[in-house]
This record gives C-alpha cells, structure tokens and sequence, in this order.
C-alpha cells in the first residue's frame, strides 16, 4: 500500500462499482489508525456498507470503532440530510407567507437534486471547512460508484455557475439565497480536491479490461477538474501454482492479459497491487493483512461432492420470462455485480427465440457495446440512454412547449431554470419511462444503474411528475403510467443480480425491501460468477468455493422464490457466443 507510505491529509477512494473500493478504504483506515493517528472514515454511497465491513452500527455522526482505536467513522445519510437542508430553507417562510406559498416552496425542493445537493452540502463540510474534521489527522472518503462520484465532485463548479448566472432568484432547489451562502465552502472543496498536498485520489479497479478502462476514464475526467494527486490499486490479482488446474490458469491468463494492455493514462501512475483473497474482507483483522504477504497453506476444506444440489444456471429462467411473449426485464443489483451481463444474455436468449427485443442501459458505466461486440442477431436491438442526447431533446421540448408562447425575456428565464443540472435527471428520467412503455408490445431488457441510483430513480417518480409538470405543458403517458407498469407482474420482471458473497448478498436483499416497500416484488435472482459448478484444484479457490456456500444457501432458503446461478467464466462473455455460454441449455426454448 505504497500510498500509506506518506500519505496526505484527506485519502479519496473512487472506482467502478464492486472493485472493493470500501474494503480498500476501510484497510487504508485501519492501517493508519494502527500507526496511533486519530483517523475519520466517511461513507459519501447511498449504498453503504461501512457497518458489515467494520463491524459497528454507524450513524451520521462520528463512531469510534472499538477494535481500533483512533478510528471513528460515518455514513452521510442523503435522505436524512435532504430533510434538515429542505426544513433549513422552507422554515423561515412557516407562518410568514401563505400555506398555499409555502407548500409551493416545499414542491420546489422535492426532486433528487434537493438530495444530490444536500448529501454534498455535508460532503463539503468534511473537505472545504478544516474546521469540522480539525480532530483528525486523515480523513479518508469511501466514494459511491464512479458516475455519482463524478458527479458529486463537479457539483461545486455546475452550481456555482448556475447561481452566478441565474437572476430569477430561485431554480428547482428553492430560493438560491441558501446555496450563496454555501459557495465559499463549495470552493474550498475544489480547492481542496486539487490540492496535492493535501488529498490523494485513490483509483480502486480490477485487473479486468472494462475495469480498467474505466478507470482510466475516471482518471482523465478527474484531470480535467484539477484532480492530478492520484494512485492506482490493483485489487483481486491472482496468481497460481496449480499446473493442473485449468480454471485457476485461465483466471490469472485473463488478469495477466488486462494488466499488459493497461490503458497509458493509468499506466502511468504509481501502482498498488493487491492479492486476490479467498475470504471477504470482513472484519478488522482480514483488513490489517491487505497489502500484506500472505499464505494460504493446505486448504483443509472438504470434497464439493458433499453438497446436495445448487441453482440450474440462467437458462431455466428463459421459459417463464418469455411466456407472456412481451414485458419489461430489469436486472438490478449493487454496481459490479454483473448486470450488464445478465441482461444481455437474457435479450440474446429471448431474440434466439423469435421474439423482438430492444436491449438499453441506463448506467453510464455500462459497456453493452462491447458485450455485444460488433455482430448483428436478428431480432435483438441494442441501445443506451445517453444522458447528452436525452437533456438536449428534453430541453428542445420544454422551449417548444412551455416557452412556445413566452416573449424574449420570458424565454431567457426558462433557458436559465433548464441549464440547472436538475434537468439531466429529468430527462434520463422520462427516457427510462419511456423505454418500459415500450414494454406493452415487445421485450425490453434493462441494464440499470446502480442499487442507489435506481431506488432513487423509482422512488422520484411522484417527485419527477411535479417537476416535469412544473416546465412542460403536459405529463407524457409514459412517466405518469410508469408506476403501475413496474406494479405489474404480467408486465414487469425484476432480475436481482448478485454475486456468491457477504456485501452483494446483504446488499441485494435491502434492494429486494425497497423494492417491495413500493409494491415491486423481484421475480428471480440469480448469483453470477460462481466458482462452485465449476472443478478447481487451486487452494485459494477451492477455499473461495466454500466460502461462497453459505451465501448461496441463504439466496435460496430465506430471499429467493426463483435462483438462477452463473458459473465463473474462463473467457469473458463477450459477443453473443460468450453471452450463449452464460445462459445454461436447461430451457427448453434454448436447446
């Protein structure tokens, strides 16, 4: 961990989802906080799992971690902080103006950027006001997945300009009065992210080519705000001395591969390479050995042969979800995970089938493209939900509509509310309606964005209508029926995609109470990536093996109705030929 050799004051761990961006994060804490420097870890993830890792119940507030002394960490709860930001604003009007003014006030801070804004508001306390965190010696940032990391960080420069050029005094975030006031400590976070001296962005990614060329796309980006302090850890490298066993050679093949053709941008920058673990990095001590030589000696673990059954694979999904011969699949689950995957080789089963099927993403750190690669199959189109394209046709919409019959000035006020970011999320938003509308008459297989980014999407939804009536002339039927549509089991399947271990499982199983909690029941899960099915000699993955035992069990005895499980694949499933591998000939519409 050469980063911790001289670290800097503030330690930013940033990556694409399920590279292990909280266990290098924790361990980076604890090894510090082991040295006897007064350490705080802050989770800025909707969907944090701070607490499982570490072992202790946290709150918004700092929590000593009793395993480690020095250490004190917490989780920004957006929802919590978007209800103290809109009470903060809305308050002072209580009483003075009107309740019908007031409730207008309230309309004004009930979309997502009101939460966006406010879980930064407490983000930039810990970064731009020394004076919050002046206990500490390190603070160290546990980021969300890198396209709300992204985000976050350009938030300071796209509000800033949005307050400077916006004379009408309020915007989709209320009464701008609250945001000036924050503008100093705004600019303070930037500084402080551009700061050599004082902060290290920590690039987490795997030896995996998508991983790394993610990763490289994070780090261009971040250059471009000014973010040059950075270093690169290389988590989950594999290496074997098993002559015999194929699988274990082919894992390493494919990591030793990705690590030649390493992206130059990255390339470049100081390394940390980080061993593949047959554990979860769970708990305290397992945190203190990463980066440390270790050895896994005799595995001691006992024949697989032993265990009863284990799921069919992805296939024996294929009969029911093609029955109704047209709906809407989403594949949902913690980022890393595999959506991508599992979408696109259930559209290419479905299209195989005869059926028509349109496969679309609405995660911008999705690569469907090179899934699918350049090969054509009948019946299966691919698409993306660009953000761009979508704000740009929304925006000439609302011009063409709302601003139809205003006069100059009027439209230079309604090109001024549009250039909020809060318009990028609208229309994304209306896009990914729009797409499950299309759900009546064909397939549409969804690749969604992260757990956070979806709850969020769908929770907004009575948010979203107020909004969009608010700039446009009319609700598009799409957005005001895309509720009931996601209520409707004959229409609507939910894939929950998770992988064989502790944090995807437990993280999966809160999106499945979401999920429910607004009358959304998950159809299947399925648990990708799995080296069970398969035949290893190697001691770290047979240990790895077992270790996924109990997380699968507990998918299939107290989650799942229907459990579809992935084999691990030697090769990567790219193009259709290794998307057909993934999906098991246990379908009687594949064979």
């Amino acid at each position: 961990m050469k980063f911790l050799e001289t670290p800097t004051r503030n330690l930013f761990f940033t990556g694409k989802g399920g590279v292990g961006k909280t266990s290098m994060a924790c361990a980076s804490a604890v090894q510090l906080a082991d040295r006897g420097l007064r350490v705080l870890l802050v989770s800025t993830d909707p969907a944090s799992n701070l607490d499982e890792v570490l072992g202790t119940t946290l709150g918004s507030e700092p929590t000593p971690i009793e395993s480690v002394p020095n250490l004190f960490a917490l989780n920004l709860d957006p929802e919590a902080a978007a209800t103290q930001y809109r009470e903060r604003m809305v308050g002072p009007y209580r009483g003075v103006l009107p309740d019908a003014a007031v409730r207008s006030i309230e309309e004004q801070f009930s979309g997502s950027c009101t939460l966006e804004i406010a879980a930064f508001d407490e983000f930039a306390k810990l970064l731009g006001d020394k004076q919050s965190t002046t206990d500490f010696d390190h603070v160290i940032f546990d980021t969300a997945p890198t396209g709300h990391t992204l985000r976050l960080l350009t938030l300071p420069s796209a509000w800033s300009g949005y307050i400077e050029n916006n004379t009408t005094g309020t915007s989709c975030l209320g009464p701008l009065a609250g945001l000036q006031a924050q503008t100093l400590i705004y600019k303070q976070t930037v500084d402080a992210l551009a700061d050599a001296s004082l902060t290290t962005l920590v690039l987490v990614t795997r030896p995996e080519t998508s991983a790394f060329r993610e990763a490289a796309r994070t780090s261009d980006e971040l250059q471009n705000l000014g973010v040059n302090n950075q270093h690169l850890i290389v988590n989950g490298v594999f290496t074997t001395d098993s002559e015999d066993d194929k699988i274990a050679k082919a894992m390493q093949q494919r990591g030793d591969q990705a690590i030649a053709e390493i992206p130059d941008s990255i390339a470049k920058l100081e390394r940390t390479m980080v061993p593949l673990t047959w554990n979860g990095l769970m708990g305290v001590g397992s945190l203190r050995e990463v980066g440390r030589p270790s050895s896994i000696g005799d595995c001691g673990v006992d024949d697989l042969a032993s265990i009863d059954s284990y799921p069919d694979g992805l296939g024996s999904l294929i009969d029911e979800l093609a029955a109704t011969g047209h709906g809407v699949i989403l594949a949902m689950g913690k980022g890393g995970v595999g959506k991508t995957t599992v979408a696109a080789g259930v559209a290419v089963a479905l299209a195989e089938c005869g059926f028509d099927v349109h496969l679309s993403t609405t995660d911008p750190a999705a690569h469907l493209a090179t899934t699918i690669a350049a090969e054509e199959l009948t019946g299966l189109s691919v698409g993306r939900i660009d953000p761009a394209e979508e704000t740009a046709a929304y925006t000439a919409e609302v011009m063409r509509t709302a601003g139809g019959d205003l006069d100059a000035e009027g439209k230079a006020l309604l090109e001024e509310d549009l250039r909020s970011p809060c318009t990028e999320e609208i229309a994304v938003f209306r896009a990914f309606a729009k797409a499950v509308s299309e759900g009546t008459n064909r397939f549409v297989v969804l690749d969604t964005a992260p757990t956070g980014h979806t709850i969020l999407l769908l929770d907004s939804a009575l948010a979203y209508h107020r909004e969009v009536t608010r700039q446009a002339s009319g609700m598009p039927e799409s957005v005001e029926n895309l509720l009931p549509r996601l209520r409707d089991p004959a229409l609507t399947r939910v894939l929950v995609v998770t992988l064989p271990e502790a944090t995807p499982v437990h993280e999966a199983a809160k999106l499945q109470q979401d999920l429910r909690r607004a009358e959304i029941e998950p159809f299947a899960w399925v648990i990708n990536q799995s080296l069970v099915p398969l035949g290893v000699s190697d001691p770290t993955l047979r240990r790895r093996q077992h270790h996924e035992l109990p997380f699968i069990e507990e998918v299939k005895s107290t989650l799942a109705t229907r459990v579809a499980l992935v084999p691990w694949q030697s090769e990567p499933p790219t193009g259709l030929a290794g998307l057909r591998r993934i999906v098991a000939a246990d379908s009687s519409l594949t064979r």
